[in-house]
């Protein structure tokens, strides 16, 4: 069984590919569509599934920030529906204020992967039973025996500690350079690869409630 973990990085998408003797194959690719074949399943580090207005928002998310007291601010927001549709952040910032909510600067710049995310499902359902929501400091947390990894990854001591991680849990990075990615998007791609591992075997915990489904139908879960 082939399962891999995406992250999206400035020039694509970092995707961490595991075999079924379990070696991995990390590599950049510029669309995500470009990682699925073969593939028993792809967790992918980008929201799925979008609510109509801001308010209440995902369920999902909400689960998750509970889970990860002192590092909830790592679950970004997603956005409603209308305003993804937007090209500028005013409009999308004044699309959602208008519907309960505004939308931050942050949130808007993941506007590109997730139209492509959304695009990419919406055209081929296919791929609905294969693509999975994840998010890395949820995988780190379950490493950690499901204590969030408060250390910032983009720092030295964050960055060894996440490495320890993966590593006694079967995932040993053996790259942190990659053209176009940076380190910690490699991080964040094996993190989630862990996840896909455990959606395989079925040992996966899902947030969000079993029906949860935006009106094109798209599951709103995060698994980790």
């Amino acid at each position: 069984m082939i399962v891999a973990g995406a992250d999206g990085c400035p020039t694509g998408w970092v995707v961490c590919r595991r075999d079924g003797d379990g070696t991995l194959d990390i590599k950049v690719v510029k669309a995500l569509a470009d990682a699925c074949e073969g593939l028993s399943v792809l967790a992918v580090d980008m929201p799925i599934g979008l609510c109509e207005t801001p308010r209440p928002g995902r369920a999902c998310e909400a689960e998750a920030r509970a889970l990860l007291p002192g590092k909830a601010s790592s679950v970004f927001p997603s956005p409603c529906r209308p305003a993804l549709a937007c090209t500028s952040h005013a409009d999308a910032n004044a699309t959602s204020k208008a519907l309960g909510l505004g939308l931050n600067q942050q949130t808007y710049h993941l506007f590109p992967k997730l139209r492509e995310v959304d695009s990419l499902l919406r055209s081929k359902r296919d791929l609905c039973r294969i693509i999975h929501e994840a998010h890395p400091e949820l995988a780190f947390a379950r490493m950690n025996g499901g204590k969030p990894v408060l250390s910032k990854k983009r720092k030295p001591e964050g960055y060894e500690e996440r490495l320890k991680l993966l590593a006694r849990h079967g995932f040993e990075c053996t790259v942190d350079r990659l053209p176009g990615a940076a380190r910690d998007d490699i991080l964040d791609a094996i993190a989630v690869c862990r996840t896909a591992t455990l959606i395989a075997a079925g040992t996966a915990t899902r947030l969000g409630p079993a029906e949860g489904r935006d009106r094109y139908g798209l599951a709103m879960h995060i698994w980790y």
